[in-house]
This record gives C-alpha cells, structure tokens and sequence, in this order.
C-alpha cells in the first residue's frame, strides 16, 4: 500500500499522505509493514496528515518535539501536522497505523482539538479499553480492504470513536473543564481553529490581533474564548510555538540562527537570541550544542540533522 511520500523541505524531512487508488480520499490504515519502510522512520521528520499508531509490540522508542519515551505495548501515540517524531533503536515494531488529513475529520471538528491533547502523551489503555480498541482498528482495517458500499462512512465513524477512546486513557487530564456546554464547545472549536492556523508555516510569527480578525472575532473576545478552552493567553500559546519551532529546527537541521529566526517570526536574528533565553534560559547556540550531546535526560534524544531526507 505505501501510502507515505517523502519530499524534500528546507527545513526537515516532511512526509505527505499519498493514498493509492481506488480510495482516492485523505485516509489509510494498515501494519507497520503495509503502511512501508516511512512508518519506522528513524529519522526526524514532520507529517502534513495526522497519525495515531496502536504499537501492539516491539521494542525502542518514540521520540516527539525531543520527548524520548520508551515503547511499551499496548500504546497508543498521536502525532498532529508540524510535530518532528521519528523511532529509535526500534525493533519488532507491530500494530496499526492510521494516517489521514484535516479534511476527513470534518463531519465531527472537535475531534482535531482532541487529537492535539493527545498528541505527545503516550496512552497506555485500561483493561476496559484496549480490547475495544484492538477490534475496532481490525474492522476499521478490513472496511478499508474490503471496499464495502458506504465504507467510506464507516471509517469516519469509526475513526470518531477511536478518538474518544483514546481520549480515556489520558483519564481527568483529557476531560474537558467545567463550564455550560455551549460555551465549552465555542471556546474548544475557536481554540482548534487557532491551532491550525498557529501550525502553518510561519504562522507564530503573526501578531494576536492577526488571528483575531482572520477568525472573525474581537481581540478581547478572542482573548477570552482562548484562555477559556486552554488556560492560556493566545500571546503565550504563541511564543511556545515560537519556542518549539525554533528548538525543533535547532535541533533537526543545520539551518542558521538567522534563518531559524525568520522560520520562526522574528525579522531581527538578535531580539530572537533574547527571546530564545528568556524562554528556555539558554542561548540558541547553547541549547543546540546541549540538544546534540545530552544524555543524563532520557527525555531528550540527540537528532542528528538529515538534510537529504532518509
């Protein structure tokens, strides 16, 4: 099947969703094997797609944003369009994976805000879960096969209720905050549309009042819908993403501190060196050279950078 494409980026490695006929739409599952050689990845790389991954065995490790957890079956792992991942030391990798775009979670929109809670938090499922899960990836898996009429409806189907189970295993951490429902759902579609818009190329380099406008609110409503759904400010939630786009590029390429510093919003290399130690108290030199050579936190996996693609 081999629905993964490779393409070459000037930043990292960025792999699309390339689905064969005769499925022609922005989804695919399968093994570790049926997916291809570009599922083990061992290289950091980013996806234009979604993915969510159920390892059912193997050893080694999954390293998202430079968080190293080891792998340990049964597990869940979502990763959302922009982050860098990749598996390392992987061995005996077995399970399903499921790949698909934006365009395909339309029908139930929450579901994009749900993946990016997930997204980084390895899911280990209760007792109560895992077996529900493995079954509905089997049947999502033979629907996919099988091109039985109105199978299209059934993964989509399907794939909303994975999402929900795997949003149990974060336990109260994954519940939404208390509040009325209507208000609770405004604030959590606003603050996914601001997301999307944040993970577009050069997207944390625009001024709060930019993604005010472009989705149709007050600066000070959408001020209030964000900290309502996140507990941050949209000015906070977007210099993390400028923290973690310069620490994925410091990390992942041989780019310039100047040119990181464009990638990331700043037009003056010097104001970014500032604001790159203010947020993580080290220089974008220091913390390349740390990234590169640290071992005494497992967290944190030396990538080495691969300009040329795998």
């Amino acid at each position: 099947m081999d629905p993964l494409r490779n393409t070459s980026h000037p930043e990292l490695p960025l792999h699309r969703l390339d689905v064969p006929l005769p499925h022609l739409m922005p989804f695919a599952i399968g093994t570790f094997d049926t997916i291809g050689p570009l599922s083990r990845a061992a290289f950091p790389h980013r996806h234009t797609f979604h993915e969510i991954v159920y390892v059912t065995g193997g050893s080694g490790a999954h390293v998202l944003d430079l968080v190293r957890r080891p792998v340990e079956p049964p597990q869940l792992c979502v990763i959302t369009p922009g982050q860098v991942h990749h598996w390392a030391e992987a061995d005996g990798l077995t399970g399903h994976v499921v790949l698909f775009d934006e365009d395909f979670l339309l029908p139930h929109a929450d579901d994009a805000a749900a993946l990016r809670v997930l997204a980084g938090r390895p899911g280990h499922p209760a007792a109560d879960q895992a077996a529900p899960i493995a079954a509905l990836l089997a049947d999502m898996g033979g629907e996919y096969r099988d091109l039985r009429p109105g199978y299209r409806n059934v993964l989509r189907a399907c794939l909303h209720i994975l999402i929900a189970r795997a949003s149990r295993t974060l336990g109260p951490a994954g519940t939404a905050p208390d509040g009325p429902a209507a208000a609770r759902d405004r604030s959590a579609e606003l603050a996914a549309a601001f997301g999307r818009l944040l993970c577009e190329p050069g997207g944390a380099g625009r001024p709060v009042g930019w993604y005010a406008r472009e989705l149709g609110l007050s600066a000070g409503h959408f001020q209030t819908l964000v900290r309502r759904a996140t507990g941050l400010s949209p000015g906070r939630l977007i210099r993390r993403q400028q923290t973690l786009e310069a620490k994925r590029l410091l990390s992942g390429t041989t780019m310039t501190v100047r040119q990181i510093a464009h990638v990331a919003g700043f037009s003056d290399p010097a104001y970014f060196c500032r604001f790159f130690r203010r947020e993580t108290g080290m220089s974008p030199g220091e913390f390349r050279n740390w990234a590169g050579r640290n071992h005494h936190d497992p967290r944190i996996e030396s990538i080495a950078a691969h300009p040329d693609g795998p």
